[in-house]
């Protein structure tokens, strides 16, 4: 039921008490982060509620009338229920913002996400995050789902009923065996669209984006000649002289340095893409999902 006006308020009781144990409603007022004359005011509108004078001010400060002590005996132990309420409702916040879900897409989650963690972990060591990776579709769908608090996808597009925002470039780029005759020529862009290449399954962002820039060239995909949910196993596949493949600059950065890959440039066709985090739409990233967004977005 609905608490009568005399005992709703209890942060002018929890005052009372205050004035009780400091003896002076100016040390009261200051505990509780209010001046004096707004600490008198609140005492003041406490006694007519309550119909009698509550405080008696004296030369040695201020006493509890006797009506005043018996509302504080009475007062005191509500008082503490409240603060252990308040207490525990501040542990459940602060447990359920330190778990975050996170579903991230390949590239992301191996190549950039490492890094991230690393910092939102000497910003927040108390947020514990869980991380889900798979393709940009699979990301899209849990975040939209709620099973993931945020997401990164790879793809040039995101679902309805997500918002996104980008966080990092990237760049596809052709790699092939050293010993592929691509390795010591620059394919056009025609002989690239009508080669079966590795790649990664349907749903990847990777996939998708490489796609879409053929598509805005006016070339059309051939099937691939193999498919994989794995960079490595296709890193592995050309490696081993299999084919050709398109991934992300970040994946294949080793292999090229050292020269177990060789990056191929392809004439006209733009491979820069946007990695995107993507939430559900209407909600603002809080808590340990902003935070994490922050360390993304920092230089």
């Amino acid at each position: 039921m609905p608490l009568p006006p005399h005992v709703a308020d209890l942060t002018s009781i929890d005052l009372l008490l205050s004035v009780a144990e400091l003896g002076s409603i100016g040390q009261a007022g200051r505990a509780h982060g209010m001046s004096q004359p707004a600490a008198s005011s609140r005492i003041r509108a406490l006694e007519r509620r309550v119909g009698t004078p509550l405080l008696q001010r004296g030369p040695r400060g201020t006493v509890l009338t006797e009506m005043g002590e018996l509302v504080a005996s009475w007062a005191e132990p509500v008082v503490r229920s409240a603060e252990q309420l308040a207490a525990a409702i501040a542990t459940l916040h602060a447990e359920r913002n330190s778990h975050l879900q996170i579903a991230a897409s390949l590239t992301v989650a191996e190549y950039l996400l490492p890094r991230w963690l690393a910092s939102l972990h000497t910003r927040h060591p108390a947020i514990v995050p869980t991380l889900t990776s798979g393709n940009s579709a699979l990301v899209a769908s849990q975040v939209l789902g709620g099973t993931a608090h945020l997401g990164f996808v790879e793809s040039p597009t995101v679902p309805a009923g997500l918002e996104h925002r980008e966080v990092a470039r990237d760049e596809l780029v052709l790699v092939v065996a050293p010993d592929h005759p691509w390795a010591t020529r620059t394919p056009s862009v025609t002989e690239v669209a009508a080669t079966p290449l590795v790649t990664r399954e349907s749903g990847s962002g990777t996939r998708l984006a490489f796609e879409s820039a053929l598509a805005a060239d006016g070339f059309e995909v051939v099937a691939p000649q193999l498919e994989v949910s794995s960079t490595t196993a296709i890193k592995a596949s050309v490696g081993a002289g299999l084919g050709a493949a398109v991934l992300s600059s970040l994946a294949v950065a080793g292999e090229t340095a050292v020269g177990s890959l060789v990056r191929v440039p392809i004439a006209r066709l733009d491979l820069c893409r946007s990695l995107l985090a993507v939430w559900p739409a209407g909600r603002e990233p809080v808590g340990a999902a902003a935070d994490l967004m922050a360390v993304a977005l920092d230089p």
